[in-house]
């Protein structure tokens, strides 16, 4: 467990970053707890994060598709730890204090696995709990609730079988659990006094759940609470670096594989771990 006293000057340094000269904040670490849409967004986020707040910003990332944020997760040959359960908590605490932001993404996919609303909402309310140890500038998503309602059954159906083969969930069900965990989040936001990111609508098309390549540069900036545009250069090989990087911990047809995290500097600048 965190001091007393080292949480304080944590989350003092948090606040403190909202008192900048300019009014705009400035962040030396991102912390992003996600699944699929932070995978594939995840050279924009880095990208935005380096433009932003400078080339020696941080980002703490637990992210991979499928993601589970308390229970081991599979996709094809492919396993991880739930997020709560990996290592980014324990080099978080080994980390200098410096001004943090939190990123909470991508939850829902536990009610595919099968866990409950409630269950679901624990584990993010964990999460949020663990963040703010060392900031107070803590971002959260909803769910794309207006793509998922759209959905036709067929549409569902396809989406299920591709994406959670395991899921025998009706689109009744599915959505009726959605709503009600969204509307958890919801409240979690206001309780915690936690910033709320709206997913819009725009940003989806016929996938209903994954964020266009089109406005991933958009969504991203506004996910963040990036106010300003600018230049996000994130270069191909860049991209396919970021992608093939190993995380600590993972299973790979059934070999259980270890990669230790020192943090990746990368050329353009930004520091890397993955979890």
């Amino acid at each position: 467990m965190t001091p007393p006293a080292a949480r304080r000057l944590r989350i003092g340094v948090g606040r403190e970053q909202r008192r900048g000269v300019t009014g705009t904040p400035q962040v030396g670490r991102l912390v992003a707890l996600g699944a699929s849409n932070l995978t594939r967004g995840f050279g924009v986020v880095v990208a935005t994060a380096r433009a932003t707040w400078g080339r020696d910003v941080e980002i703490l990332a637990a992210l991979g598709h499928g993601r589970s944020y308390g229970s081991r997760s599979r996709l094809l040959a492919r396993s991880l730890p739930g997020i709560l359960e990996s290592g980014l908590w324990r080099e978080l605490e080994s980390r200098p204090p410096v001004a943090t932001r939190g990123l909470v993404t991508d939850v829902g996919n536990d009610l595919l696995y099968g866990f409950s609303v409630e269950q679901t909402l624990a584990w993010v309310r964990e999460a949020v709990s663990r963040l703010k140890r060392y900031t107070d500038d803590v971002v959260l998503t909803d769910l794309p609730l207006t793509s998922i309602r759209r959905l036709s059954a067929a549409r569902y159906l396809f989406f299920r079988t591709l994406l959670v083969p395991s899921c025998r969930l009706s689109l009744s069900d599915v959505l009726s659990r959605s709503e009600s965990l969204d509307g958890g989040l919801g409240e979690l936001a206001a309780t915690d006094a936690i910033r709320m990111s709206r997913l819009r609508p725009s940003w989806y098309g016929f996938d209903p759940i994954h964020i266009r390549a089109a406005q991933r540069e958009t969504a991203w900036r506004e996910i963040l609470g990036i106010e300003t545009a600018g230049q996000y250069r994130c270069s191909l090989l860049e991209m396919l670096r970021l992608s093939l990087m190993p995380p600590e911990r993972r299973r790979l047809c059934g070999l259980e594989q270890h990669t230790p995290q020192s943090g990746v500097t990368l050329p353009l600048g930004g520091r890397v771990w993955l979890y």
